[in-house]
């Protein structure tokens, strides 16, 4: 019986390591770190220049690192979009206060991957038929999402998803696509996050294994030198 009740435990902590939200050690210790937002600000004065679009598929710091490995993209900055609250941080759009959706802003150098491939980026990498989901991941601010800065960006996404359809390669999509309102970046530690945490319990579980998944693939569309 007492080992049972261990074995029910341990799945328990298991389980609540490989979630998003499961580093709560790193994100207390930086949420309203000052340096830490500044760096994120020096960061996007370097990318003022460079197109950008806006996508939402779930946890942030896994979409995050799957664009980051595509051939044309500069930068992806984590963060939120879509919410009706007038800001945005980590703990309320994790308590769903805001209805913002963790999201990514991906810098592209349009001469070497256009919007359509990014849109195959992101139906590649992510399941959109599952709403307000993303693998162990539940709640609107992990939902699908496309957000359009222009009409032409609207039309091209619409388009995608209408031909996803009629291939019949998904049977269903929940993605929602929406003008884009606000982008705010996420803390600092958010950026980067696989990269910097590899050994992090959720990132092994489920952010590596889903950036391996597109990488087998979609080989390529990845920079030289990914692995």
């Amino acid at each position: 019986m007492y080992k049972a009740i261990a074995l029910l435990v341990c799945s328990v902590f298991i389980f609540a390591s490989a979630e998003c939200s499961g580093g709560t050690e790193i994100n207390s210790k930086y949420e309203n770190g000052k340096e830490k937002i500044e760096k994120t600000s020096v960061k996007r004065e370097k990318l003022a220049t460079q197109k950008s679009v806006v996508f939402a598929s779930g946890c942030f710091w896994c979409v995050e690192a799957v664009f980051e490995s595509v051939k044309g993209v500069s930068e992806a900055i984590s963060g939120y979009a879509g919410g009706d609250a007038s800001d945005a941080n980590y703990r309320a759009v994790s308590a769903g206060i805001t209805d913002h959706a963790e999201a990514v802003e991906v810098f592209y150098d349009p001469d070497v991957v256009d919007y359509n491939t990014l849109l195959k980026v992101f139906f590649g990498s992510h399941d959109p038929t599952t709403l307000n989901r993303q693998g162990p991941d539940a709640g609107r601010q992990y939902r699908s999402e496309i957000f359009y800065k222009s009409e032409e960006e609207k039309v091209l996404a619409e388009a995608y998803i209408q031909k996803l359809l009629d291939e019949k390669i998904f049977s269903e999509i929940t993605t929602l696509v929406s003008p884009l309102e606000k982008f705010y970046d996420a803390e600092e530690y958010h950026q980067d996050f696989e990269k910097k945490n590899p050994n992090q319990p959720y990132v092994r579980a489920v952010s590596i294994p889903r950036l391996k998944k597109f990488q087998k693939k979609y080989p390529e569309l990845l920079k030289e030198g990914v692995h």
